[in-house]
C-alpha cells in the first residue's frame, strides 16, 4: 500500500499555526496573529516578485545607496515598501525598523500597539539576478513600557535596541524551488511551503531539530587569510579531520540559504570578523539575532566571538556582528578553538 499523499492528509496552514500560538500570550485577542499574517502576506507578494523577476523590470540596481552604504537593488526597494505597508497596517504595530532605513518609524501611538519588528526585507538581493536564493528575515519584539504601564510615545532607541533573548518571535522566508517560511514564537522551530494552489503557507517542516553533528561547514573562504587565528584553526579542523571526519564546504553566499541548510542538515555556518570589517559585517538586529534564535530554539547555539548572540545589548540600530551559528557538536569545538586562542 503506498503512503498518504499530502492531499489525503489534513493540512495546518501558518495562520491556524499562529493561532495556537497566540494562545501562549494571555490578552493578546488574536492581535498575534493579525501582527505575523502581515509579514506572511508581504512575503507571498515578495514571492510573486521574485519569481517573475526575469520576466519584468524588477531586476538591476535601483540607483540609490542605503544607510549601510550599499547600492540598492529594485527588489530591495520593493521588498522594504511591502512590508512597510503590510505590518504599517496593523495597530498592535508600535515601531517598524528596517535595514534599508536609517531611522526606525513610529506607526500607532495607542497603548495596543506593544510590538516591535525589526527586518531585512531582502537578503541575498545582489544574487536575484544570477537567480540565487533569497530571502526575507524578521524579528518580534514587545516595546518597553514606562512606569505608567504604557509604550512609549516615541520610537526611541529603548525600543528597538533590546537584546536578542527579548524576542517574542524570529524568522525567515527562502525564495527559491519552493518558498518555505520558518519561524519560531519561543516554542520550538517550524517550517511551513507556500502551496500555490491555495495560496496558503502549510505546515511541512514540524518542530524542526538542528542535528547535533553535520557534514559540512559554510564559510567565504576567499578572506580565510584574514580570519583571527581561532577562526582560521576551526576551519582547518573541520577540513582536516579534527572532529572524526573531514568536513566539506558549502557555501552560497545568502544568509537565509546557508543557514537553512544548517537548520535542516546541521554542520556550521560561520561569517568571522576580518581585517577589512574587524567589527563582523552582518547586522546584529535584523539578520543575527533573528537567525540566533532559531538556532537555540532548534538546539543548536549561536556566538558573536566567545559571546552568545542573544545577551549581547545593542547600541546601534545598524551594529554589526561576527556570527558563527551551527549543532552542538560543532559549536563545542568551535568554543575550543576560541578559547585555545583566547
Amino acid at each position: 500500500m503506498s503512503s498518504p499523499s499530502y492531499a489525503d492528509s489534513p493540512i495546518v496552514t501558518v495562520q491556524q499555526h499562529i493561532l495556537q500560538e497566540q494562545r501562549r500570550f494571555p490578552g493578546a485577542s488574536g492581535e498575534f496573529s493579525w501582527l505575523l499574517s502581515g509579514i506572511t502576506l508581504a512575503t507571498k507578494m515578495i514571492q510573486a516578485k521574485v519569481s517573475r523577476a526575469g520576466l519584468s523590470d524588477i531586476i538591476g540596481v535601483q540607483g540609490d545607496v542605503n544607510v549601510q552604504g550599499e547600492v540598492q537593488q529594485k527588489l530591495d526597494v520593493y521588498a522594504n515598501l511591502v512590508l512597510l505597508h503590510c505590518l504599517g497596517m496593523r495597530e498592535s504595530v508600535g515601531v517598524l525598523a528596517s535595514e534599508e532605513n536609517e531611522h526606525p518609524f513610529l506607526l500607532h501611538q495607542n497603548a495596543g500597539a506593544k510590538y516591535v519588528i525589526v527586518f531585512d526585507p531582502l537578503d541575498g538581493s545582489s544574487n536575484i539576478d544570477v537567480n540565487v536564493s533569497v530571502g526575507t528575515i524578521f524579528s518580534v519584539l514587545r516595546r518597553p513600557s514606562h512606569g505608567d504601564g504604557g509604550p512609549s510615545r516615541d520610537p526611541s532607541a529603548a525600543d528597538v535596541l533590546q537584546p536578542g533573548y527579548r524576542q517574542v518571535a524570529a524568522g525567515y522566508v527562502v525564495y527559491s524551488s519552493s518558498t518555505i517560511l520558518v519561524y519560531s514564537a519561543g516554542k520550538g522551530v517550524h517550517g511551513f511551503t507556500l502551496d500555490p494552489a491555495v495560496g496558503a503557507y502549510v505546515l511541512s517542516h514540524e518542530n524542526i531539530r538542528m542535528p547535533e553533528e553535520g557534514k559540512w561547514y559554510s564559510v567565504n573562504e576567499a578572506h580565510r587569510d584574514t580570519f583571527p587565528k581561532p577562526y582560521q584553526e576551526c576551519v582547518e579542523g573541520l577540513r582536516t579531520g579534527k572532529l572524526g571526519k573531514r568536513y566539506a564546504s558549502r557555501y552560497i553566499g545568502s544568509l537565509v540559504a546557508d543557514f537553512h541548510r544548517t537548520l535542516l542538515k546541521g554542520g556550521i555556518f560561520l561569517y568571522p570578523p576580518t581585517q577589512d570589517h574587524p567589527g563582523g559585517k552582518l547586522r546584529l538586529l535584523y539578520e543575527a539575532n533573528p537567525m540566533a534564535f532559531l538556532a537555540e530554539q532548534a538546539g543548536g547555539a549561536a556566538r558573536a566571538g566567545t559571546e552568545r548572540v542573544l545577551d549581547i545589548v545593542p547600541e546601534s540600530i545598524h551594529q554589526r556582528t561576527p556570527l558563527v551559528m551551527g549543532g552542538k557538536r560543532e559549536m563545542e569545538f568551535y568554543d575550543q578553538c576560541m578559547k585555545a586562542g583566547g
